[in-house]
């Protein structure tokens, strides 16, 4: 997900104090019922279809129940009875249904599903994740209006059987259905509230072990209750999940240290370092990798590969997760993290595959050849006037990290005078998706443990290649991994590994580093445990 683009930021401490305090949402100290977390902004969008972010990613996990469900690394069966293997060669998957309901005592169909899926791929909808159902058959040609919504191959073969028909066999099919993105929804909820959908809890239903209640899309806090409609209510030991927006370094720690808050998530920098000492701390790597988007369809000199190369050597990352991260972020050299995903046939990471290990300098730091780099490209272009602006998340750890970056690049590239901005979470989102912006410094996390989740957003025309890189070749090999070679398990990871290779060579996006998440948690926090989507299942999540 995109960020699965998120950073952390600035909120006053008294403004805080009083979500805490004010209006009936005082959290007790160490109920057993109650679980509170930060979170590091608020929650942008309710709506399945149009959600891109993990902040909402987890309230739809929290509140919402699909096919399957991650627990910890472990897919499980959620709606469907059980984990389906797939028939046609591999082209057809039927899933029989629980029988379960939403909260508001009504069944969850299979119809709920086909509404669902066809409402994302319709273009009237105009859903930033509609490209995750290409392979789904007709799924492309529905959402470039090509062909009408209804024959997608999505269908209610009665009350409780949906079956799916694909173009091509998917190989990470199963893993991609705990994404949020292909939930169930409750039809008359949502033509009912019409363009509201989503930006409050009123009226929405949910089939989740939670219920989100009293929420407006701009809250600072919001509450979850244990859902007793839900299939699996026996299992869900939380009566309450509490989520506070809280920004500031010294307010997260000390509504931590004050008992307010029993997870303290996405700690950085200066912080980072001070807890990294507390028998409570953690340090998880995420599937997750942060890089600066260069506008190439409005700026031609970001075209030009020697500046784009030139820009990957001028950053030095080890002095970046040192002095500004707070050591929680690791290098790669590509944008595919390290520990999610390894060879069919060895076993090796795909982040130490030969390939991968080839064009590692042109991630790396080398501050002559960036300069001679940048020289030769600004010949080529016939660029003068070296003045360009970087935006970045309006958070301290983000501002942070920007002028280290503005700073890295003004010294080791001459003549470049960049410019930051500083942007609310939204804000950002809205002019990377727009193009209105010259660098972003933005993110992706996995919707699925595969290499496809990363790479296919860089493709020519996907909704999240905010940069507009295009490379025919790159292409070609992303596409052939998703459909003739899907099945030959070896040549389709060859594929993945010499599309990244040519991602990396060409510098499309400059990486920056692998996220790794610092947190604090309350020893009496059990079965917390993040998913390979990034996602944290409160199923199995409780107190003692």
């Amino acid at each position: 997900m995109k960020t699965k683009k998120y950073l952390w930021g600035l909120i006053p401490l008294f403004g805080i104090m009083l979500l805490l305090t004010g209006c009936g949402s005082s959290v007790e100290k160490d109920s057993k019922d109650t679980l509170a977390i930060s979170s590091s902004d608020v929650i942008a969008s309710m709506d399945t279809s149009l959600n891109t972010d993990v902040i909402g990613g987890q309230a739809l996990t929290n509140t919402m129940d699909g096919l399957y469900r991650f627990d910890g690394k472990t897919l499980q069966p959620a709606v469907a009875k059980k984990l389906v293997e797939p028939t046609n060669n591999g082209k057809t998957y039927t899933y029989q249904l629980r029988h379960t309901k939403w909260s508001n005592g009504k069944p969850v169909t299979a119809s709920d599903f086909v509404y669902s899926w066809r409402r994302t791929v319709d273009p009237k909808t105009a859903s930033q994740y509609a490209y995750i159902f290409s392979g789904v058959k007709n799924a492309d040609d529905i959402s470039s209006g090509k062909k009408p919504v209804d024959s997608l191959g999505v269908k209610a073969l009665g009350k409780y059987t949906l079956q799916v028909t694909l173009d091509d066999p998917i190989p990470y099919f199963n893993q991609l259905l705990a994404n949020a993105t292909f939930f169930p929804l409750y039809k008359p909820s949502v033509e009912k509230a019409g363009k509201e959908y989503g930006l409050n809890s009123k009226g929405m239903v949910f089939n989740g072990p939670f219920k989100l209640i009293n929420w407006h899309v701009s809250d600072n806090s919001w509450t979850e209750v244990k859902n007793d409609k839900f299939w699996n209510a026996k299992k869900v030991k939380l009566h309450k999940v509490q989520y506070y927006v809280a920004k500031d370094p010294n307010t997260q720690l000390n509504l931590y240290d004050s008992n307010r808050i029993n997870r303290l998530e996405k700690i950085g920098g200066d912080t980072a370092r001070q807890v990294s000492t507390y028998k409570t701390f953690t340090n998880d790597k995420f599937s997750s990798t942060f890089y600066i988007e260069m506008n190439m369809e409005k700026y031609a000199f970001f075209r030009n590969k020697n500046i784009r190369r030139a820009i990957g050597m001028s950053i030095d990352r080890k002095q970046l997760d040192e002095n500004v991260l707070g050591n929680t972020g690791g290098f790669t050299a590509s944008v595919i993290p390290s520990g999610m995903s390894y060879n069919p046939e060895t076993g090796k990471d795909f982040t130490s595959e030969k390939p991968i290990k080839s064009v590692e300098k042109y991630s790396s730091y080398n501050p002559k050849m960036a300069a001679k780099l940048w020289k030769k490209g600004i010949k080529e272009t016939g660029q003068k006037n070296l003045s360009f602006n970087l935006i970045g998340d309006d958070t301290d750890t983000s501002k942070k990290q920007n002028e280290f970056i503005q700073g890295q690049m003004e010294k080791n590239l001459p003549g470049l005078k960049l410019s930051l901005s500083n942007l609310p979470f939204k804000s950002r989102l809205q002019k990377s998706e727009s193009g209105d912006f010259q660098m972003v410094v933005t993110a992706w996390n996995a919707d699925y443990p595969d290499p496809y989740t990363f790479l296919q957003i860089f493709t020519t025309g996907n909704a999240q290649n905010d940069g507009k890189y295009s490379n025919k070749e790159f292409d070609d090999l992303v596409k052939r991994s998703a459909t003739t070679d899907a099945n030959n398990k070896e040549k389709r990871w060859d594929d993945m590994l010499q599309a990244t290779k040519i991602l990396t060579e060409d510098q499309g996006v400059v990486m920056l580093y692998q996220y790794y998440q610092a947190n604090l948690t309350k020893k009496n926090v059990q079965n917390y445990r993040v998913s390979p989507n990034g996602m944290y299942n409160l199923v199995t999540a409780y107190k003692n």
